[in-house]
Parts: C-alpha cells; sequence; structure tokens
C-alpha cells in the first residue's frame, strides 16, 4: 500500500465548532486519486440521549470561491442590514 492510497481513507485536516447545541465539523479529504480535495462540513446536533443528527455538504474545490463569495456575502448583510435594524428598534 503506498503512500496516495492510505491518504485516500483519512481527514488530512479536522476542524471542529461547538455552537451550543450543535457542533460543526470541518473536514478535508482527498480525491481517490489523491489529487484533489473537498471539504466535507457536518451539521450534528443531539436528538436524544445518545442521539445525533446529522447533515453533510461536501464541497469541491471548483466551488471554493463561490461558495466562499456567497457565504461573506449573505452573513455581510445580515450584520449590516438585518442586525443592525434590530439593534436600533431595540433602542427606539
Amino acid at each position: 500500500m503506498d503512500q496516495l492510497d492510505t491518504i485516500n481513507n483519512e481527514n488530512l485536516f479536522s476542524r471542529r465548532v461547538r455552537a451550543g447545541k450543535r457542533t460543526y465539523f470541518f473536514d478535508v479529504r482527498a480525491t481517490r486519486s489523491a489529487r484533489d480535495f473537498y471539504v466535507i462540513i457536518t451539521e450534528s446536533r443531539r436528538i436524544g440521549e445518545k442521539q445525533y443528527e446529522k447533515h453533510k455538504l461536501f464541497l469541491y474545490k471548483e466551488d471554493f470561491q463561490k461558495f466562499t463569495d456567497a457565504l461573506t456575502e449573505t452573513i455581510g448583510t445580515i450584520e449590516q442590514e438585518f442586525l443592525l435594524k434590530v439593534e436600533h428598534t431595540a433602542e427606539a
């Protein structure tokens, strides 16, 4: 078994983000050829004592910039337009 075979079946990078009842995982994996890489974003939410509900999103390198641009724009819009209106209304 060469190094390319072992790189296929494991996370090359992993980051966990705890957010209240939810946990997000950002994992980097290699494609089967080990020549390209993709990100798996997993949302895990506890739904019982020992049960979890998981949702996965696979993000491929050709979509990284479009995804980043859309996420940045979306968060910016929320912060600049919606949250400011809510804060302004709360002050009134």
